[in-house]
């Protein structure tokens, strides 16, 4: 059976349905070794903090992770909510390290929306939004702006 009017699980929004000072919050995730070897792997980045548990040269305590790899996941949580299926383009984006995530951090973001700009195309829209990224102990690690291109609700 096939009900095209039935509202579709995960949905993300629209861009009609968000407004300037919308705040959310994503899920908590925590950041696995499995996590560190796979996207180490998959990037190449291959640096010795990453691949060496001992190794000596090391600046700080635990096993870090790549900026990289705490974007992606905050990303992917994005992703899979807030922008399923109408996202269509990362327009920009700038990043600023605060401090270290590590193997076994638990991390989590807040998302506000600043800035939204119909276009005259298609009834899209620009969206800028602040992310910015927390651990378990609630250090602020990371703050991101994207700018995105959001699908408009279908006619």
């Amino acid at each position: 059976m096939s009900d095209t009017k039935l509202p579709v699980l995960g949905q993300g929004f629209y861009w009609q349905d968000i407004a300037v000072g919308n705040k959310f919050r994503t899920f908590r995730r925590t950041v696995t070794e499995t996590d560190l070897v796979n996207f180490i792997g998959v990037t190449g980045m291959l640096e010795a903090i990453f691949i060496d548990a001992h190794y000596e040269g090391a600046a700080m305590a635990g096993r870090p992770v790549p900026a990289a790899l705490t974007y992606s996941l905050i990303e992917g949580m994005l992703l899979q909510t807030m922008i399923q299926g109408t996202g269509l383009a990362m327009l920009e984006l700038t990043q600023k390290i605060h401090a270290p995530v590590r193997v076994n951090d638990t991390i989590f973001a807040t998302v506000e929306v600043t800035g939204l700009r119909p276009t005259s195309k298609s009834g899209r829209a620009v969206v800028d939004s602040l992310i910015e990224v927390f651990n378990q102990e609630a250090t602020h690690v990371m703050t991101y702006t994207a700018k995105r291109l959001l699908a408009g609700r279908p006619a």
